[in-house]
């Protein structure tokens, strides 16, 4: 990790003379990307470890083959430092010599910015993207260098031999097609669902459409509803969208378009947190630029997705945030999304489960009738 951490500051600092130099693909990958595989344990000038240029089956060739006992398994195609790794023709590309090589996972990066994408996966190439980790801080705000070197580290060598990003790729996308098979169930229960639910509860007064409306009430966090939450002049004057009628229209797939599926598999755990809060009673709002939650008139977390994870603020004063809780700051005095002084940068479920109390005593802080 020192190394990792090490090479970061190293590049950050070569991506400030270089931003606007428009490196081509060469000199990106000797300046950023061969310096960063060293720090990840990867030796680039040994081509049973790495091999350049890697020839696929059908006769193209991808920069990078990183292997474990000679055998490929990830493999990492490299374009220009200022190239923004969104053309679906690249991210078709890559992920495809993957899925013909029998190669897992793939890498497409700029030198900068690394999506990580798991080729065997039953969906069109971008909906492929496990997670994405940028070393700009500019793409990166709210992340330590800590928090970044974290990410990278499943791109390591010891992590691959260990299998670190197999165990994470089938625990984000496993979730993910358990829980689109349970929204199906949910917004659609079958007799035998509802039946069975009505067993489980042991009451025969509920009838079948109470239980449905339940499962709504439950599963979707009800309906999504204007805030009544009265501002103070000081969030007034924050930097934060202004509430049109436009903003009502704003759904989920708003936020979780593009995102990665770890971004949004933690989307989705914090959305079930807030809900299972007060089941039936959390309302939960889509606006422009974030996600909120509240019970009655009391706004107590909201979230935005990003590439890398989320920020997420709560309503707690900055005093009640241990110093060494690394992830939080104080925003009071900043401009930002969202309501609450305190902000969060979660980048993955490890954080999230030590977030978790603070969301909580958030909720907890509503004032009492």
């Amino acid at each position: 990790m020192k190394d990792i951490k090490k090479s970061i500051g190293s590049l950050q600092a070569k991506l400030e003379r270089h931003r606007r130099s428009g490196l081509k693909e060469y000199p990106t990958r000797t300046i950023f990307i061969d310096p960063l595989l060293d720090a990840l344990g990867w030796d680039v000038r040994d081509p049973d470890e790495v091999e350049l240029e890697y020839t696929t089956i059908d006769g193209k060739s991808v920069d990078y083959a990183l292997k474990i006992n000679r055998k490929p398994v990830l493999l990492l195609e490299a374009k220009p430092l200022n190239d923004t790794l969104d053309n679906v023709k690249d991210i078709t590309q890559v992920v495809g010599y993957a899925a013909n090589a029998g190669i897992e996972w793939c890498v497409l990066s700029n030198g900068i910015r690394y999506k990580v994408y798991k080729s065997s996966e039953r969906a069109a190439a971008p909906e492929k993207l496990l997670f994405e980790v940028s070393l700009d801080p500019r793409d990166s705000q709210g992340l330590s260098i800590e928090q970044v070197a974290s990410r990278l580290t499943r791109l390591s060598r010891e992590s691959q031999a260990e299998g670190i990003l197999d165990q994470l790729g089938e625990e984000i996308f496993t979730n993910e097609k358990v829980r689109k098979a349970l929204d199906r169930l949910f917004d659609d229960p079958s007799g035998p669902f509802l039946r069975a639910i009505k067993n489980a509860i042991g009451d025969e007064t509920i009838s079948p459409k109470q239980v449905r409306q339940a499962l709504v009430r439950i599963w979707r966090g009800g309906v999504s509803m204007p805030s009544t939450h009265m501002e103070t002049p000081r969030e007034a004057n924050r930097a934060r969208p202004r509430r049109t009628r436009e903003a009502l229209d704003y759904g989920e797939a708003h936020h979780t378009k593009g995102k990665p599926r770890e971004v949004v598999e933690l989307y989705r755990a914090l959305d079930r947190f807030c809900q299972d809060l007060s089941p039936g009673k959390i309302t939960r709002r889509y606006l422009a630029k974030y996600i909120s939650w509240s019970q009655g008139k009391w706004i107590f977390c909201c979230a935005h997705l990003q590439q890398s994870g989320m920020r997420v603020w709560v309503k707690l004063s900055p005093r009640d945030i241990p110093e060494s809780v690394v992830f939080a700051r104080d925003v009071s005095a900043i401009g930002h999304w969202g309501l609450g002084d305190v902000e969060l940068a979660i980048g993955g479920m490890d954080l999230l489960r030590d977030a978790k109390q603070f969301i909580q005593a958030a909720y907890e802080a509503a004032p009492r009738k």
